[in-house]
């Protein structure tokens, strides 16, 4: 919860720190893109730290150098200090983010992975809701900078709770964290089209929801004319159908190929980009409009989210830590972007976010029926993964 926590939390506070270090909401939204993007890079170096030395370990050390973070961000008397702590959350909060997937796959089989993984996705989308309403609770009584303290104390708290974790990473599981080893390893996740195509297939489709997310003040401010007690209005029904989805997707582990799970999830988020198409020239923007279709995406979204993460994982069982690094490292790639280019590019008119959508579901999709074309998840795979 550590990432949605960050990247949530302060949406409510943009105007109070805009005001207070006398900036533009565009240079404000890369405090979000140069997380984002620290982010990305760290979950390089997390990765085979995670392969190397156990996910236990990885797990304390960030979320130790996450509060470390959230003290100095807390603490920030411009705008340049901001983002340079921002940077620091980022490094930090990627490890338990690569570790805690991992940990999934060291202790599950593929089928029970595929609903445990469910599961923390539920708990991931739990989140968004709760952060932006919190956030926008403390910027009313106490100041943007409550926000970070808060996120402080979120991190102490997972500290304590983390050194009670049990190590699932064996001995004889651990591999070489010598650069040319762990450099092999990233090569050949680059040389692995299978692999590229379902990282980028997850990516892009996440990232047509993530544009109202890194874009939720335009939304909240601008579309709708709400203020910074109302985050509730956007994020509430986005998780519940994250929720919904979720559930829906732990329930289809036994029951279908995982290929059908995933493109019954890719099929829901097709119905709701035309949804919001013809909404959006139908309808002026109001919470029914922008957010029924918005509802339904999400819905799709996490019921393709914890099965293609597990065919992921699998294109590396001897790595899985390195291919959960590399898999966040694209996604959160990708993510920035659109934080630091789409939401600035977009965030004039609610049909330019309709229209970010569009693409960037596109791209998945044409990803994932290029993975389905060349029978890379076929049947004789689909039963043993």
């Amino acid at each position: 919860m550590v990432a949605p926590f960050s990247i949530d939390t302060y949406l409510p506070s943009f105007p109070s720190i805009e005001t207070e270090f006398g900036v533009g909401r565009a240079l404000l939204s890369q405090s979000l893109a140069v997380y984002l993007a620290a982010f990305a890079v760290s979950t390089i170096f997390w990765g085979p730290v995670a392969d190397r030395f156990g996910r236990r370990l990885v797990i304390l050390l960030s979320v130790s150098f996450y509060a470390l973070a959230s003290i100095g961000c807390a603490l920030s008397g411009n705008i340049h200090e901001l983002l340079m702590m921002r940077v620091f959350q980022g490094l930090a909060a990627s490890g338990g983010f690569i570790a805690s997937r991992a940990m999934i796959r060291d202790v599950h089989d593929a089928k029970s992975a595929h609903k445990a993984m469910s599961l923390l996705t539920l708990l991931f989308v739990i989140a968004p809701a709760i952060a932006p309403i919190l956030g926008g609770w403390l910027q009313g009584a106490y100041g943007w900078r409550s926000v970070f303290w808060f996120l402080t104390g979120f991190a102490f708290l997972l500290v304590l709770l983390s050194v009670r974790l049990t190590e699932t990473l064996h001995q004889d599981a651990r591999r070489s964290i010598h650069p040319v080893a762990v450099f092999k390893v990233y090569v050949s996740t680059f040389k692995h089209i299978q692999y590229l195509c379902l990282v980028f297939a997850l990516s892009f489709s996440f990232a047509g929801m993530f544009l109202y997310i890194a874009g939720a003040p335009s939304v909240i401010f601008g579309f709708l004319g709400l203020g910074f007690q109302d985050f509730s209005v956007l994020f509430v029904p986005m998780v519940a159908g994250m929720m919904l989805g979720s559930y829906l997707s732990s329930q289809l582990a036994h029951r279908l190929p995982v290929h059908q799970t995933i493109s019954l999830g890719f099929l829901l988020m097709l119905l709701a980009v035309v949804g919001n198409l013809v909404s959006v020239h139908i309808f002026v923007a109001s919470p029914v409009s922008v957010l029924a279709p918005l509802v339904v995406y999400a819905f799709g979204a996490a019921i393709v989210m914890p099965a293609i993460i597990i065919l992921i994982l699998d294109c590396f069982p001897g790595h899985r830590g390195s291919a959960a690094a590399m898999q966040g490292f694209l996604q959160m790639s990708v993510n920035a972007l659109v934080a630091s280019v789409a939401v600035p590019l977009l965030e004039g008119q609610w049909l330019y976010f309709v229209c970010g959508q569009s693409v960037f579901l596109g791209i998945g999709l044409i990803l994932w029926l290029v993975v389905r074309r060349k029978g890379w998840v076929n049947r004789r795979q689909i039963a043993a993964v």
